[in-house]
């Protein structure tokens, strides 16, 4: 699909500082990766963590790209470039603007539910568009476990907290052809401060919970907040598209007026805690494999239960029929097709095979992996053994928590390595080790040190006995592990899978 580059940037935030020429021609795809570019294509440099895309210029014009938008000019020789040259003030404002401008602004043609937080928003995106689907509707989801289009399942090909946004807008035209009324879009801070999930035109946007995380990216907490509260301040842009955008806040979580205060759209609470928020659940009961709540509503009381152990999933589901009742669905159809859904993957996921219970959840925040730990502990017989260790290149908090919680709340642990990256992961290990000591816990009484992951998840297996319990945390769905020499497929389910089959059968 072909099209003017001049129809495609939208100018009004600032006239672009150069242009080599006037006759900007039609550009077939736009693209922000050099090695994806072909004839005709457009291709806007950004600046990633760790490559810069100015750096692929000519790698770009070589495969032919035939208009290039820059930001930084400084190592550029402007002359000698012969293909047509926009420079501007911000590339990835830009790259969202094109992005969605060139798949026609799909996101004005659904309504576009947007979930932020540090914690659930996978687990909420999931709940959400399973209720939404037991209604009848069609409905695609973004996230960072996978892509959706009415039923259908597409995997995520990079280990992104959010596709960059010629990606988003392209899933979200799919979506739309497909007749989707309705798209779920997990909202990270990455992908918020980075205009990924720019011009999505969000109708509702949903707020689970916040606490430390990501500060080695956003530099403090407070600029971590404001990363996601640009989810609720943007809300105004789909004034024209939707009647009352909507923010849907947690008022359990102390922040939640925070965010009330960063928009002028309507706001409705929900909560497990505050019988103030406007849709409460309480009478809450909580098994193994679930819990069962009641519901209430400015207008009835319903019975309703979630198919996920631990009180945090009854937010979440809290959290996915409010948005269903905001958009006017049958209450009784929302809470049956929520009573139905499957799990999350890495979510809590079990393992089965071995004479004792193996999880594997994606807890990789001292929070979560608090509120982990506390629902298991109320269903385990005797000993919470924990595989777990803390990514390389993240805030140096995230360790100190991580070994504080497990210490406390671990009957034994096995600490290995996690997506080291460009970090050494025995010397990660081993802040970790000196956080669990200064906490009163033993090495090789309490835990042991395992820096090889398949290695500690096998250790584990071969430890644990009948009535104990193993969760192996961090990594969840994830199918890759990140080192300092690139980066290699991994599963824990698989390898938890594999070593049960070793072991036991």
């Amino acid at each position: 699909m072909s099209k003017r580059v001049s129809k495609l940037v939208d100018w009004r935030n600032g006239l672009p500082a150069y242009i080599n020429r006037d006759d900007l021609p039609e550009i077939k795809e736009v693209q922000y990766d050099s090695r994806e570019v072909t004839s005709g294509d457009l291709f806007v440099c950004i600046k990633g963590m760790q490559f810069d895309g100015h750096d692929f210029i000519d790698d770009a014009i070589a495969r032919g790209a035939s208009v290039l938008i820059v930001e930084d000019t400084s190592d550029l020789d402007l002359d000698g470039i012969k293909v047509p040259l926009i420079v501007v003030e911000n590339t990835r404002s830009i790259l969202a603007d094109v992005s969605a401008a060139h798949e026609g602004y799909p996101g004005k043609e659904m309504t576009i539910i947007g979930i932020t937080g540090t914690d659930g928003k996978s687990t909420t995106a999931y709940l959400t568009t399973a209720a939404l689907e037991g209604c009848g509707i069609k409905v695609g989801l973004l996230s960072t476990i996978e892509t959706r289009i009415a039923g259908e399942i597409f995997s995520v090909s990079k280990r992104l907290t959010t596709q960059e946004s010629p990606v988003v807008q392209k899933f979200l035209r799919k979506m739309a052809d497909a007749g989707c009324e309705y798209a779920v879009i997990e909202a990270t801070s990455h992908g918020l401060s980075l205009n990924r999930l720019d011009n999505c035109f969000f109708d509702v946007s949903v707020f689970t919970n916040l606490s430390k995380d990501h500060l080695d990216f956003h530099g403090s907490f407070e600029n971590y907040r404001l990363a996601k509260s640009k989810l609720f301040s943007t809300l105004e842009t789909s004034r024209k598209k939707s009647k009352f955008p909507t923010a849907i806040l947690n008022m359990d979580d102390k922040h939640w007026k925070y965010f009330s205060d960063s928009t002028k759209a309507n706001v409705i609470t929900y909560g497990i805690e505050n019988s103030e928020a406007d849709i409460f659940a309480d009478d809450i009961v909580q098994w193994s494999d679930g819990s069962t709540f009641m519901l209430s509503t400015d207008t009835e009381i319903i019975e309703a239960s979630v198919p996920l152990p631990g009180i945090f999933n009854v937010s979440n589901a809290t959290a996915a029929l409010t948005i269903g009742v905001l958009l006017d669905m049958d209450i009784e159809n929302l809470t049956s097709a929520l009573a139905k859904c499957h799990g999350v993957p890495g979510r809590m996921e079990k393992i089965s095979g071995a004479p004792f219970e193996v999880i594997v959840d994606y807890a990789h925040t001292p929070e979560a992996m608090r509120l982990v730990l506390n629902t298991l502990r109320s269903v385990v017989e005797n000993r919470i053994i924990v595989v777990f260790g803390c990514a390389g290149e993240r805030s140096l908090d995230r360790r100190k928590g991580l070994g504080e919680v497990v210490s406390e709340l671990a009957d034994f642990s096995f600490i290995t390595e996690e997506d080291p990256r460009s970090e050494d992961s025995n010397a990660i290990i081993a802040e970790i080790a000196d956080i669990m000591m200064h906490q009163g816990s033993v090495e090789n009484d309490d835990f042991l040190r395992i820096q090889n992951r398949e290695e500690a998840i096998q250790s584990a297996l071969e430890t644990a006995e009948a009535g104990d319990l193993i969760l192996i945390a961090g990594k969840g769905h994830e199918q890759s592990i990140e080192r300092f020499d690139g980066s290699y497929e991994w599963d824990d389910r698989k390898i938890a899978r594999q070593k049960i089959s070793e072991i036991f059968q």
